[in-house]
């Protein structure tokens, strides 16, 4: 575990050495305060009522593309430079290397979705939420980060390109996102079902409600497993060829 620690510490120091924290952290508060609070399509106001489903709808979908943006460089930078060898020299094994990097993404996510606590404390003021809404909609929002980093983190173990990794993240994180969703749509019976449960917004949907579903949990930490599993496979593969 401490090794863990000490690549995840690594490399969120490198995030914020390098600026891409705060920008992370700039854009994702500018987006989702604008569209939450000064929208005129969608902002609290608006709707009347003292809730966050805005906020968290918007973040859905930011979140979805600033994730591939962060884990593009976690592994495919490693692989291009050759540090990668260096890290297995120090005997860490690759799924602390691959645990230590997913962590590290995790940690900023969180740090930058915590910034968003003062729109929490704000509509509160305006009349009574659910408290037990706003706590599953950010469970849900860290739940649905760790399976896109660990999307990301394959993507980027699999090749050399922070380009490729992102946009091949984008490309897996679609499926799950969108896609199966629209396909549960046209279809019908246990195959609609089955695409359903695939979407990853129906189970943020049901938590972001405040519904805690044991099966809503296992969709999301059986994505998160298996991606950190297959990225861990692709550097197996990779000292196996060395």
């Amino acid at each position: 575990m401490k090794k863990i620690w000490i690549i995840a510490r690594r490399e969120l120091d490198s995030y914020f050495d390098s600026l891409i924290a705060y920008l992370m952290i700039i854009l994702f508060l500018g987006l989702s305060g604008f569209f939450t609070w000064l929208s005129n399509s969608s902002n609290i106001f608006l709707i009347g009522q003292a809730d966050l489903q805005v906020f968290f709808s918007i973040a859905f979908w930011t979140l979805f593309f600033f994730i591939p943006a962060i884990t593009m460089r976690s592994l495919a930078e490693e692989n291009r430079s050759g540090t990668i060898e260096l890290l297995s020299t120090k005997a860490i094994r690759d799924w602390e290397i691959v645990s230590g990097k997913f962590l590290s993404c995790l940690l900023l996510v969180m740090i930058a979705v915590a910034c968003t606590f003062p729109y929490y404390w704000s509509v509160s003021s305006l009349g009574n939420i659910d408290h037990g809404a706003v706590t599953g909609g950010y469970l849900g929002l860290i739940l649905l980060s760790g399976m896109y980093i660990s999307i990301g983190i394959f993507a980027s173990s699999i090749t050399q390109n922070q380009i490729v990794a992102f946009l091949l993240a984008l490309l897996i994180g679609l499926f799950f996102h969108l896609l199966f969703g629209i396909l549960a749509r046209g279809q019908s019976g246990w195959l609609s079902q089955l695409f359903e449960y695939l979407s990853a917004r129906s189970h943020f949907e049901s938590i972001s409600r405040g519904v805690l579903d044991s099966r809503d949990f296992i969709y999301f930490l059986t994505l998160i497993v298996l991606g950190l599993f297959l990225s861990t496979i692709s550097l197996n593969k990779r000292n196996w060829q060395d």
